[in-house]
């Protein structure tokens, strides 16, 4: 039966703002070798379908540095420290669309996003009924345009390639999870 590694040594290496780079000096108790390995310290992350009451979802449209070029997306960002997961979908949308409902948001499911060099959780949220009720409110580096779209609409945009963000297509997949069913996957919840 397969057993976790014990953990020697553990430095953090290197401070990247939203992330902080880790070195741990592993075992590997089956064969009591050593090795050194890197793991991303990131908070957790959080996405979210706002879906107004005429069945459209707020899209946003940012420049990705990764990418270097644009991608069409759902609002979504970083956990804070201390802060409720959902509380921070709410906060990420709210600020990145303009946009916010009466009602809580709905947990769809969560999952790793990488969990070979990875430690946080995305979580993936719907958020029902949304209306515009403020204007947004952008962190230093963001720049976001709101795209609206009606609901059906949103397999073509996978299909054509102009969603491929996978957090976002895993969020897509829980969504059409919980509409089929009613049910929460509760995968990788700490």
């Amino acid at each position: 039966m397969l057993k976790p590694w014990l953990t020697h040594k553990r430095e953090r290496v290197l401070d990247c703002r939203v992330f902080a780079v880790e070195s741990t000096e592993r075992e590997n108790p089956s064969t009591k070798q050593r090795g050194r390995f890197f793991v991303l310290d990131s908070p957790d992350w959080v996405n979210i379908i706002p879906i107004t009451r005429d069945n459209s979802v707020i899209l946003v449209r940012q420049y990705r540095h990764g990418m270097d070029g644009m991608t069409l997306e759902l609002p979504g960002g970083l956990v804070e420290k201390g802060e409720d997961p959902r509380v921070a979908a709410q906060r990420e949308c709210e600020e990145e669309t303009g946009f916010r409902a009466q009602d809580e948001a709905i947990l769809l499911g969560s999952c790793q996003p990488n969990p070979a060099i990875q430690n946080n959780i995305t979580y993936s949220y719907m958020w029902l009924d949304c209306e515009r009720t403020g204007r947004q409110s952008f962190d230093q580096h963001e720049d976001i345009e709101v795209v609206e779209v009606p609901l059906d609409q949103l397999d073509a945009l996978v299909d054509s390639g102009d969603i491929r963000h996978t957090l976002v297509l895993t969020t897509f997949y829980y969504f059409r999870r919980y509409h089929n069913t009613g049910r929460t996957v509760r995968t990788g919840i700490r």
